[in-house]
């Protein structure tokens, strides 16, 4: 024992930096792996092997059908949230831009297949026709509006736009499980510094004790692998409060965040995933975009149908019957064309009306504790072995310097 206090104070300066370089591996190993968690976004290096790309970009297809599941099953209901939109709203909102709209199909599609006839044609049966088509149009979109809100599940794949969106941004997909987490890695970084040092104390009196060169490496992988795995256990977990030793009181991190953790994930979902952009994009060109086509293109020809009546024999007989008919389906073709632009002026009031923020933040607070866990706890469980594996071999190689700088 006398030997052992002599030691310690002879070479105490040496000991004393032991808590401390434990408690940096701590957090150096945190840092490392919460990087690699993220960055870099694209592959870097040579493949398959050789190089390295963020946990969540290398597995983008998986995390984001993941999240998108969460969402579409626990979150938001298509239905119910374009049940919100007021149809005879919408068209009045868009009114303007509509009549527009109107009027420049019309002459496009007459000068398309009979540049003479619009000419020719007389003015006032140019401005009825006109007039009566630009009246009905905002009935028609409302009509077509109607349909779309009862048929949603037709027309718009809410999973495959959530999906394509994230795939396709891979830094979208890392802010949003970056931004709802920053005080979870926070925690991860801090706590490294904490268990570090304590590991470290201990690994100082087994130095002490044994002097064996292995002890420092050993030490290294120990706090490395082992304050990794706990920093991660204690973001998630107990899912409810607990009281420790009869007096200390611990909740997951994340769980013990519910609130704020459901206002900043609504925020990201309106703002930057379920947006009307996107959600146009994806009724427009997804994968059931010819069904909504056909609901614009039934709705145009009825329309030009019903109030055409009083140049249609004129018109079918200038340019016949099936010109007609193509006519009509070219008419229809452009206006669907045009849909993007003309309903980019309802676009606050759709904003509003979905309310889709306040919507995701609602119902995430009605979470049990461990659905509402599934929103961050998949970005770490298939992957977290290798994020551990890096804190300890960094951990190993540091205490390996350790021992380097002590013997020699």
């Amino acid at each position: 024992m006398q030997g052992l206090i002599a030691d310690l104070a002879a070479h105490w300066q040496v000991y004393a930096t032991m808590p401390v370089i434990a408690a940096l591996i701590g957090y150096v190993t945190k840092r490392v792996a919460i990087e690699m968690m993220f960055q870099p976004v694209e592959f870097v290096g040579i493949k398959p092997f050789l190089g390295w790309q963020g946990v969540l970009p290398a597995n983008a297809e998986r995390m984001a059908t993941t999240a998108t599941d969460m969402l579409t099953t626990n979150l938001v209901d298509p239905k119910e949230i374009f049940s919100r939109l007021d149809p005879e709203q919408l068209a009045k909102e868009i009114e303007e831009p509509l009549l527009r709209v109107v009027e420049d199909v019309t002459r496009e599609v007459m000068e398309q297949y009979q540049p003479r006839l619009w000419e020719v044609l007389p003015n006032g049966a140019q401005q009825l026709l006109l007039r009566r088509v630009q009246t009905e149009a905002p009935k028609a979109i409302a009509k077509i509006m109607r349909d779309i809100a009862g048929n949603i599940d037709d027309v718009l794949d809410l999973k495959h736009m959530v999906v394509t969106n994230l795939v396709r941004d891979k830094a979208l997909l890392n802010r949003l499980i970056r931004d709802i987490s920053r005080p979870e890695m926070r925690f991860i970084a801090r706590s490294g510094i904490v268990f570090g040092f304590y590991l470290g104390c201990v690994q100082l009196l087994v130095w002490a004790l044994t002097k064996s060169p292995i002890v420092l490496p050993l030490f290294g992988i120990g706090i490395g692998w082992l304050t990794d795995w706990l920093a991660l256990k204690m973001i998630f977990l107990p899912r409810e409060p607990r009281q420790f030793f009869g007096f200390y009181t611990w909740q997951g991190v994340f769980q013990k965040r519910r609130n704020q953790v459901a206002a900043d994930y609504g925020d990201m979902i309106a703002r930057e995933i379920i947006t009307i952009p996107n959600l146009l994009e994806e009724v427009l060109r997804g994968p059931k975009s010819d069904r909504l086509f056909q609901m614009i293109t039934r709705e145009v020809q009825r329309t030009i149908d019903a109030q055409a009546s009083i140049v249609k024999p004129f018109v079918a007989v200038a340019v016949g019957s099936r010109k007609f008919q193509e006519m009509k389906q070219t008419a229809a073709k452009k206006a669907a064309e045009r849909v993007p632009e003309t309903i980019r002026h309802a676009e606050g009031y759709a904003i509003n009306a979905l309310d889709v923020r306040n919507t995701v933040v609602d119902r995430m607070r009605k979470l049990t504790p461990l659905e509402f866990e599934q929103l961050l706890r998949p970005a770490f469980r298939q992957d977290e072995w290798k994020l551990i594996a890096v804190g300890a071999v960094i951990g190993g190689l540091v205490g390996e310097l350790q021992v380097l700088l002590l013997l020699h």
